[in-house]
């Protein structure tokens, strides 16, 4: 509910509440919202009540940067670590995306796009790595999805899977790394831009 936007940034989340809206007990709700505050989806007030979490961009932005390192990273180890049937998943990934881009299919292209970055990373065969940035999947996932909304950075975004994809059929971890951080630039610029476009339209509305 957090990750599509249906309960937004700064709504509280009442655990009586919650509770019984899904057929569960405090006990459980509680654990799940405590779950999801370490993964950076829920913080606290100063009396401890519980509120979906509402980062800054500038917040945001760090957390890209650093997906965007673990991913380099990832996919220089990639080149070297995975087998050929890996790569061709990958590209497989990648043409269902293309597929999958169709307004009703939004949700689901986004999904393979997830899988896609994290099948790169599964790769890489490092478990270390792979905690850290499923941690940051988890953070930035309802931004992302927004971002992904947006129609101007489509193109861009399926020539910039084709060079990531291009680059891992090569094996060559620099090209892979330099293709999967200019990837991550452009996510950041399509995250900075979707946010401004849902301020400017939530400003409207309230006009």
């Amino acid at each position: 509910m957090i990750l599509l936007g249906q309960l937004p940034p700064g709504m509280q989340l009442p655990e009586r509440d919650l509770a019984q809206a899904l057929g569960v007990s405090r006990t459980p709700m509680r654990e799940a919202i405590r779950l999801l505050a370490n993964e950076g989806l829920v913080s606290y007030t100063h009396s401890r009540r519980p509120f979906v979490a509402d980062p800054s961009l500038a917040e945001i932005n760090d957390c890209l940067r650093v997906q965007g390192a673990l991913e380099a990273l990832a996919g220089q180890w990639a080149c070297a670590q995975a087998s050929d049937s890996e790569i061709a998943a990958i590209e497989q990934l990648n043409a269902s995306i293309k597929e999958a881009r169709g307004a009703e299919e939004q949700l689901q292209a986004f999904r393979l796009d997830m899988q896609f970055h994290e099948a790169i990373v599964a790769a890489a065969r490092n478990k270390a790595l792979a905690e850290t940035h499923t941690t940051y999947n988890a953070r930035l996932w309802r931004v992302r999805f927004l971002s992904s909304q947006r129609e101007e950075g489509r193109p861009e975004t399926r020539l910039e899977h084709s060079k990531i994809v291009d680059a891992l059929q090569a094996r060559d971890p620099r090209a892979t790394a330099e293709a999967l951080q200019n990837h991550l630039r452009t996510a950041e610029k399509n995250v900075a831009a979707a946010l401004a476009e849902l301020s400017n339209r939530s400003g409207e509305a309230s006009a």
